[in-house]
């Protein structure tokens, strides 16, 4: 049947309305997508979640919900003997010598998402183990000094401004990686000492669905001192699963004089044996400066230049002070945040101990080399090689 001239201009009318009404945004809207709650940023601060936040602390050691401020017997109950209960009882712990205490025992899926800690003495930290373990797994993912964990690694403050770790006054250890875990989370800390010590912390955390695709944060130390090779120093090896490797630091300490860090970074993908995939072309160039991080002071001579960045920095410079403080020593780290070094099977890295010598020569060198690497992995991992003694954690 041919329409009529009305049913032509309702037909028309009405096209007219719904395009209008997709233009204006008077359509009814589409199901809104599921937002995990993760990877937040300004971005997308402004949408809502079905994720859950929790946060464990000494005033509430498990995170539950409307578990916070219970206390009636914390180690501050005598600050507050007038005010009573809710009153700052527990706002810290004390782990005893040689002991181990438990952090946070979590049951996922979600992910940790901020960790701040500061602890005391802040001079022991070598002597503080972090350890992390995910899911089911007996053999931590996460195992390292504490004060190294946050790229601050020679026992004493250090001011770092970066995106996924800052260390704020006067000892204030931050951290931002994120920590995705599917089952469980357990985070615990270790005291190495002969002495109790104490240690004010929060972990914050989201209770979430956790991607198909997000592997499990690790991190790793290492040390030698001097090293057992003439200017060879691995900073990761049997690492077997597919990932991306995301930071380094590296605490050095200087035995000889003259510059020190002419050695090149490698990175070992995929079963690359003699020779590397990436090979940079020196040690302050890895860590994104140049030409020996010098800058010329105002009596005329250069001198090393402290720096901290979102994702590189050198915060650390300790020199000698014609007494004690007989080596200079460096804290340098490199977030690879933009430019994560991707495996598909296995990673090795490694960073050359290079100087210089008469007639223009390379010097091997023997430094004592501490190391952090972070990267993320799939799961299972390799179980990681021994920590130190305690004596060889310790600077000397």
């Amino acid at each position: 049947m041919i329409p009529n001239l009305k049913q032509l201009r309702l037909g028309a009318w009405g096209a007219g309305m719904l395009f209008a009404s997709v233009v204006m945004g008077w359509a009814q809207p589409a199901q809104p997508i599921a937002f995990d709650g993760l990877n937040t940023d300004l971005g997308n601060l402004f949408r809502v979640s079905a994720a859950e936040t929790r946060s464990i602390s000494p005033e509430n050691l498990t995170g539950e919900k409307g578990g916070g401020g219970q206390s009636t017997n914390g180690p501050a109950r005598g600050a507050a003997r007038e005010l009573g209960q809710g009153w700052k009882l527990s706002p810290y712990v004390r782990i005893s010598a040689h002991k181990t205490f438990t952090m946070a025992d979590i049951t996922g899926p979600g992910a940790i998402q901020q960790m701040w800690l500061t602890p005391s003495p802040l001079e022991k930290t070598r002597w503080m183990i972090l350890r992390i373990y995910w899911d089911d797994e007996t053999s931590p993912s996460v195992e390292c000094p504490l004060g190294d964990f946050f790229a601050c690694g020679w026992g004493r403050y250090c001011a770092i401004h970066s995106l996924p770790v800052c260390v704020n006054p006067g000892s204030a250890f931050n951290c931002y990686w994120q920590m995705p875990f599917r089952k469980k989370c357990r985070v615990t800390l270790e005291n190495l000492d002969d002495n109790d010590m104490t240690i004010y912390y929060q972990i914050n955390y989201t209770l979430t669905t956790v991607p198909v695709d997000a592997a499990y944060f690790h991190a790793q130390f290492r040390r030698e001192n001097p090293l057992k090779t003439k200017g060879a120093y691995t900073i990761l090896d049997g690492v077997r699963g597919q990932g991306q490797y995301v930071g380094t630091y590296l605490a050095w300490g200087v035995h000889s004089r003259g510059w020190w860090g002419e050695g090149e970074v490698k990175f070992f993908l995929d079963g690359d044996n003699t020779f590397p995939t990436i090979c940079g072309t020196g040690t302050e160039d890895y860590f994104c400066g140049s030409y020996d991080f010098d800058t010329q002071g105002s009596d005329g001579r250069p001198h090393y230049t402290e720096f901290s960045s979102p994702y590189t920095g050198m915060p650390q410079v300790i020199q000698p002070d014609g007494h004690y403080e007989s080596q200079t020593r460096f804290g340098l780290y490199r977030w690879h945040i933009t430019d994560p070094v991707r495996f598909k099977k296995d990673l090795k890295v490694t960073i050359q101990a290079l100087g210089w010598q008469t007639g223009g020569r390379y010097l091997a060198l023997q430094d004592d080399i501490a190391s952090m690497a972070f990267w993320y992995q799939t799961e299972p991992h390799q179980a990681f090689p021994p920590l130190p003694s305690r004596d060889d954690l310790d600077w000397h």
